[in-house]
């Protein structure tokens, strides 16, 4: 079905069905049934058949953007150059004149430039296109009666989908029923915090969004709980379609594209100045004018490096291809470069540095005695919650299973970076109570009791130092803790929040081991080898990730916790991110502001990540890494997509990344050299010859075979050495190595101006002739000599 629909030509009259879509009004306030009716859909979902005709009316569930042109279109949209404009005036200026010959070759150089850019760049495009399908992100839905996985252009109104935590909403719709459900929907409506949705319908129209709490917003992603929804509305209909121009920031340049544009500014001041120079010396000479014009011209075109942005384009989708035998998806194009520069990487321990196999392995009392109750009554918080369930979750409920039917859940406070606990409300045989587990000195300070055995006591400074001193024992010794505790609900409500989480009874500790990576030791150590620098972000405590990292060999240098970080000023973490390297108990927003930190530092920075909470420091950091198995919301805010989730393939793909930079490289280099080499010759030249040193085809013929022989570069080798090390744009270099290999280029060029005028003593053709083979065989010299780096 979906090749048949995709090959259709979309069209968005409502009439061609005889209904529309319900207003705003009505999709809030309906009750859910009699809106399943206006939408002509039901809980049963849609047929296939339905859902084609939708598309054909409604189009595909995308923001507006411009149509895809034609290849004819993108082929001529590539004579736009300035640069081969110009050529072309130039050769329909010698047509004027009667100099066929020289506007046919003029007219197959641009040709030639125009067809060889082309076929490349569409090469680069589809094998982009290609390997972005292989990481699509899909929603599930109700199709034909069955839950189908389904691409999100392909989400038609009416469609019944499901969603959980970790998944982005696909498109506007009406939630039908929902389990504590909490949507992250700040990027729409500037909320800190995540909203919880209901099914209710609003008693009447409320005209700020932000009152929608039955409306599930496309673009907004689940944090916790899960729900059934109706869509309502698709692309560019959408909320998030309306103010879609708004909402989409511009890509930042990669360093790369910034050192490009840098470059270009340089070539072009140099050019327009010998352009000038060559001009008006010719013109002064007396020469003729059309010849002199011809001759700037010519000479402007040998100066620039025309072939850069198919080069570039070549070597990234290369460098994409190559990336991804290695398991590494690249997502966005130019962010390779950025991979290759990377010089610090920020990562959280679990699933890089140890297995992320993670086992519970105690559930003792403060005494750090075996207690069943606090096994219990973890499995209740982990089973009964509708987060995203963690590893350790899974752990607690793969340890055991224990029979909960008798217990009945009532509600929950979701998981959150502030106060870093979980909690539930159940009830058994007619008793309520909560159960909150969470970071040990989190559940501390809500505790005014503590429990051991039977017997339960008020809290004292001293048992609160005897479980801070447990809690230290187990994390010494390599454990994972979080601390339990429950209390007895007097008070029935429906509602519960984190204003409830007091006067608990603290029960005890679970511990969990998730055993170090034994691929993780090499692996750090060929990233030290690479010129990359390993910051560990991790929301455990100091003592687990000290004994992971000395398990693992890496050295700690110094150690910041997200509570000294909250204390900071920029100036002062700008000093401390350069020291440390691992940072304990930090924030989703810490990690933005190390991020930050150290690109303001002058890094390149990659952070690598795979929670609902790590997208903004994804979107901060200059090369967003994430994997696979991720939540949607990770995914769709990284750059880079590892297929495996072990820094060695991220290893391997940052050489291929520096292989891809090295390569663009080679071509800009033997540009500045080769071309500027001789256009010196030129501007030199032009001061004392008699006649043109070059004619203007020749120039152009030039720059056309030198060209061709560059062609291949993106295929090119590159030298071991080249890629041990982070590479960096630096114009300052290529202008050094501009102004010194030029001149040195340029000798060559004057010893056979001497050789030509006073000893063959040659003619005009003559030594415009030999000096054409001259200057295109020292070029083809600067090739080897530069493809070796």
């Amino acid at each position: 079905m979906g090749k048949d629909v995709q090959s259709r030509k979309i069209e968005t009259k409502d009439e061609a069905v005889g209904w529309t879509l319900p207003s705003p009004s009505e999709i809030l306030t309906l009750p859910i049934n009699d809106l399943l009716l206006r939408l002509k859909t039901s809980l049963s979902g849609l047929s296939s058949d339905e859902v084609e005709e939708r598309l054909k009316i409604f189009g595909y569930n995308e923001l507006t953007r411009k149509k895809r042109r034609t290849a004819l279109a993108e082929f001529l949209s590539h004579f736009r150059s300035p640069l081969l404009i110009i050529l072309l005036i130039a050769g329909l200026i010698s047509s004027f004149f009667g100099e066929y010959v020289n506007a046919i070759i003029v007219f197959s150089i641009v040709f030639a430039s125009v067809i060889l850019d082309f076929y490349q760049e569409s090469k680069a495009e589809k094998a982009a296109e290609m390997l972005k399908k292989r990481v699509a992100i899909t929603a599930t839905v109700l199709r034909d009666g069955v839950k189908r996985e389904v691409r999100l252009s392909e989400i038609v109104p009416g469609d019944i989908v499901y969603l959980s935590a970790g998944d982005i909403v696909p498109a506007d719709t009406r939630v039908i029923n929902a389990k504590d459900l909490f949507v992250d929907q700040s990027a729409l409506t500037g909320e800190s915090f995540p909203v919880e949705k209901t099914a209710e319908p609003l008693k009447s129209f409320e005209p700020s969004i932000t009152e929608w709490h039955n409306y599930l917003f496309m673009g907004t992603s689940i944090v916790s709980g899960n729900a059934t929804a109706v869509v309502v509305k698709t692309g560019s209909l959408t909320e998030y379609g309306k103010i879609a121009t708004r909402l989409t920031a511009r890509e930042p340049e990669t360093e790369f594209q910034r050192g490009i544009r840098s470059f270009g500014y340089m070539i072009m001041q140099v050019t327009i100045f010998l352009v000038l120079f060559v001009f008006l010396i010719n013109a002064l000479y007396m020469r003729s004018i059309l010849e002199s014009l011809l001759f700037a011209v010519a000479l402007a075109v040998g100066l620039t490096p025309e072939l850069l942005p198919m080069i570039i384009s070549v070597n990234l989708s290369k460098g994409a291809i190559e990336m991804a035998k290695k398991g590494v998806i690249v997502k966005r194009l130019a962010s390779i470069q950025n991979f290759g520069s990377m010089d610090v990487l920020c990562t959280d321990k679990t699933g890089t540095l140890t297995e992320n196999r993670i086992k519970l392995a105690l559930y003792v009392d403060i005494n750090g005695e075996e207690n069943e109750k606090v096994l219990l009554y973890s499995y209740l918080n982990s089973y009964f919650q509708t987060g995203l369930k963690s590893p350790l979750d899974e752990a607690v409920l793969r340890f055991r299973d224990i029979d909960v039917k008798d217990y009945m859940k009532i509600d929950e406070v979701p998981f959150d970076f502030i106060r870093k606990r979980l909690s539930i409300v159940v009830e058994h045989q007619n008793q309520r109570f909560m159960v909150t587990k969470g970071a040990p000195e989190e559940i501390v300070k809500i505790s005014s009791y503590y429990e051991v055995g039977d017997a339960i006591a008020d809290m004292t400074d001293d048992v609160i130092q005897k479980i801070k001193q447990r809690y230290v024992e187990l994390s010494i010794e390599g454990f994972r803790v979080l601390g339990v505790a429950y209390k007895r609900l007097k008070e029935e409500k429906s509602v519960y929040s984190a204003h409830d989480e007091n006067d608990m009874i603290f029960l005890g500790f679970i511990a969990f081991l998730d055993p170090p990576k034994e691929t993780a030791k090499e692996s750090l150590q060929l990233l030290k080898n690479a010129g990359i620098e390993l910051k560990i972000l991790t929301g455990d405590n100091e003592l687990v990730t000290r004994k992971i990292c000395e398990y693992l060999g890496f050295e700690v240098k110094g150690v910041v916790t997200g509570g000294e970080i909250a204390q900071m000023r920029d100036d002062a973490l700008a000093r401390v991110v350069e020291e440390a390297n691992v940072f304990c108990r930090v924030t989703p927003a810490q990690k933005d502001r190390i991020i930050n930190a150290l690109k303001n530092n002058g890094h390149v920075v990659g952070f690598l990540g795979d929670g609902i909470n790590d997208a903004p420091s994804l979107k901060s950091a200059d090369v967003g890494i994430s994997v696979d198995n991720a939540v949607d919301v990770a995914k769709e805010a990284a750059d880079i997509i590892l297929l495996k989730t072990d820094l060695t393939v991220l290893y391997d793909g940052v050489l291929e990344g520096r292989r891809t930079f090295g390569n663009s490289m080679k071509y800009v280099m033997m540009g500045v050299s080769s071309n500027f080499g001789n256009m010196f010759s030129v501007a030199g030249a032009s001061l004392f010859l008699p006649f043109l040193p070059m004619l203007p085809i020749q120039i152009l013929l030039n720059n056309l075979l030198y060209d061709i022989s560059q062609s291949a570069i993106p295929m090119d080798e590159v030298d071991r050495e080249y890629v041990e090390r982070p590479k960096k744009w630096d114009i300052q270099f290529i202008r050094r190595f501009m102004v010194c290999l030029g001149p040195v280029s340029s000798l060559f060029d004057f010893l056979t101006f001497f050789v030509m005028l006073f000893i063959f003593n040659a003619s005009e053709p003559l030594f415009q002739t030999a000096w054409f083979i001259e200057s295109l065989s020292s070029q083809t010299l600067v090739i080897f000599v530069i493809r070796t780096r």
